[in-house]
């Protein structure tokens, strides 16, 4: 029983030592993040938005906190990003709602029902360098991204903004291709399929937490 007791302690205290010095950082409600799908069809481009973006991020002792701390390397970070699929609304170049009908076609080719959310799960952040303004810095991401219930490798730019009260601003895009997640690009029953949707889209974030 002693024998168990101290390794049980050993265990406890050496996951203590694991978590010193990391930060863990979360989204607040109206803040700055958001997430924009663009993408063309054979009438006009389109656009979709949510300002739903939910998650945490960790990140260890190495993460940059100022100007003068950028070495490039990989970082010590944890995240996982999430996006629900009922949040993505389909707009108009001012910003003004679309369609719904387009809303109920885009939810029913993300397969809603089954997989309500888009989820990213960060595996790698490399810091590349200065983003030029003081507290900017540029990384590459590497991640994997279910959509639909399919999962893709994905390797993006990002940019990540430190502030003075040392919350972050992380953004980025990336292109994709709805095939690579099994999606037909959809083709509306109601123009006989003549409206055709390209398979190439691209994806624009930026995500705002702080610590927590």
């Amino acid at each position: 029983m002693l024998a168990h007791a101290t390794a049980w302690l050993l265990l406890l205290s050496l996951s203590l030592q694991a978590a010193e010095g990391w930060t863990r950082f979360g989204p607040k409600p109206g803040g700055k993040s958001k997430i924009r799908i663009e993408g063309t069809s054979t009438i006009h481009d389109w656009q979709v938005e949510s300002s739903l973006v939910g998650g945490t991020l960790e990140v260890g002792p190495n993460f940059p906190k100022n100007q003068g701390e950028v070495q490039p390397g990989k970082l010590d970070v944890r995240a996982e990003v999430f996006v629900p699929v009922s949040s993505l609304k389909s707009i108009k170049k001012d910003g003004t709602p679309y369609s719904t009908a387009m809303d109920d076609i885009m939810h029913e080719k993300l397969l809603k029902t089954q997989h309500p959310r888009i989820v990213y799960r960060l595996q790698e952040l490399t810091l590349k360098g200065s983003g030029g303004a003081a507290g900017t810095y540029n990384a590459e991401a590497v991640g994997d991204l279910v959509v639909a219930g399919v999962t893709n490798r994905i390797t993006m730019p990002v940019q990540v903004q430190v502030h003075p009260d040392n919350h972050l601003l992380i953004s980025g895009e990336v292109g994709l291709k709805m095939t690579d997640f099994k999606i037909d690009p959809p083709a509306p029953k109601v123009a006989l399929g003549l409206i055709k949707t390209g398979d190439e889209v691209k994806v624009l974030f930026q995500w705002e937490v702080f610590p927590r």
